[in-house]
């Protein structure tokens, strides 16, 4: 088994690795693409640094003791990086689609609290869209686990013709919940989450960047549309518990500018919410909330 990529106290870079990114990957053919055992870890890191409060801003998260639920993603998102550019790793990182993503948040993270923060790749699985893997992330306090993210991701190829246990279950129809909040989101939301998550993706930064990757414009990124909506919804009557799971499908992009609708229903036992276009007939994401 690959070693442990560890660092101390402050993540990798990330322009050299964005550099790596560029690099060609070896072309191997579908059938001999496996995805390696790869993990890194970042150990003893402050939870706050001079980004928080603009993420919290940007994500609309009121300043808190704590950091939100979606914080610890953004902390590890070099750890990502760096696993994804990795020579091992038979992928390119341009073109890789963020499915799925399910958070469990076991305790609340005090803000300024240090904490281990361990990523690795996980299960491999082939469907008719291509392959799918894991991407694992989990963060400790004193030795204790209390917080965890599995992100599913997709590497397309058209030719892969093998069905996933994912896609065996037929997409939900769309239910209405009773509960409706407009949303606005700015052209430059994309830039502005950039800059606070290090994710500088080009389908996100400008509609001239993004139309070279077959968008019409930029589009919203998946984690903040997932953070905007868990700021919102932790802020309404029925919220209950700072510890939950949290589930989320990514479906259909979020062009910028452009108008949401949050839409949710609360109940004893959690909250099914899901972000509609502006029309409220098609879902950006959708996902439930589990109380702990």
């Amino acid at each position: 088994m690959p070693e442990t990529l560890v660092y101390h106290n402050a993540p990798p870079a990330l322009l050299p690795l964005y550099a790596k990114a560029l690099l060609p990957k070896s072309g191997k053919s579908s059938g001999d693409i496996s995805i390696p055992k790869l993990s890194a870890s970042l150990l003893g890191v402050n939870s706050a640094n001079g980004t928080l409060p603009r993420y919290e801003s940007i994500c609309g998260y009121p300043h808190h003791t704590r950091v939100p639920v979606t914080w610890p993603h953004v902390m590890a998102f070099p750890l990502h990086l760096k696993l994804l550019t990795e020579k091992a790793f038979p992928l390119p990182l341009l073109g890789l689609v963020h499915l799925h993503n399910t958070i469990t948040q076991y305790r609340e993270i005090g803000t300024g609290e240090n904490l281990d923060i361990h990523v690795r790749l996980g299960q491999q699985e082939r469907s008719k869209r291509g392959i799918e893997f894991d991407l694992i992330t989990e963060a400790y306090s004193a030795g204790k686990l209390i917080w965890e993210e599995t992100s599913v991701t997709l590497f397309r190829q058209a030719d892969n013709t093998e069905s996933s246990p994912r896609e065996k279950s037929p997409p939900p129809t769309l239910d209405r919940y009773p509960n409706t909040l407009n949303i606005t989101v700015p052209e430059s939301i994309g830039r502005q989450y950039a800059s606070v998550s290090g994710d500088s993706n080009p389908i996100h930064m400008h509609a001239l960047s993004a139309r070279a990757f077959g968008f019409p414009r930029a589009i919203a990124h998946g984690m903040w549309s997932k953070a905007h909506a868990l700021a919102l919804l932790e802020q309404q009557k029925g919220w209950k518990s700072p510890c939950f799971r949290v589930t989320c499908q990514f479906k259909k992009p979020l062009l910028l500018p452009g108008n949401a609708q949050l839409n949710w229903q609360m109940g004893q036992s959690g909250c099914d919410y899901q972000l509609l276009n502006d029309e409220g007939n098609a879902p950006h994401l959708s996902g439930h909330i589990e109380w702990l």
